[in-house]
């Protein structure tokens, strides 16, 4: 199991940020995709065609956002941490990423830093 932690900048505020991951219509225009979500503790989502998929562990709107991404039959939770903060250029996007399976961890990599996080900083951008 591997860990992934980064900060990101991201141009809009964090209640606009807060709002683009977990609010269904906002995820669809800047995933570009089909979005199941329930954006409630205990509630399920499913992006990008179902690679993503978990449930909301914590919401504290506008500042975190803890959820479990499922991986199969993973023993221990793949838990991601998602915390926003204002700075001068928009928000500070700080995420952890923990217990990632070894054979998951580059595409994760990947997708944290080319689709989640690009595609925010791209329709915030534009």
């Amino acid at each position: 199991m591997k860990n992934f932690k980064k900060y990101f900048i991201i141009p809009a505020t964090p209640q606009e940020i807060y709002l683009a991951l977990t609010t269904k219509t906002t995820l669809q225009l800047w995933t570009s995709d089909e979005v199941d979500i329930n954006p409630n503790v205990g509630g399920e989502f499913s992006l990008w065609d179902g690679a993503i998929t978990g449930k909301f562990l914590e919401l504290d709107p506008p500042k975190k956002i803890v959820q479990e991404w499922y991986f199969g039959d993973q023993k221990e939770q793949s838990i991601v941490t998602i915390k926003l903060h204002e700075h001068k250029k928009g928000t500070s996007f700080e995420v952890n990423h923990t217990n990632i399976p070894d054979e998951d961890y580059d595409d994760i990599v990947e997708g944290w830093e080319n689709e989640y996080v690009g595609g925010l900083q791209e329709f915030y951008e534009e």
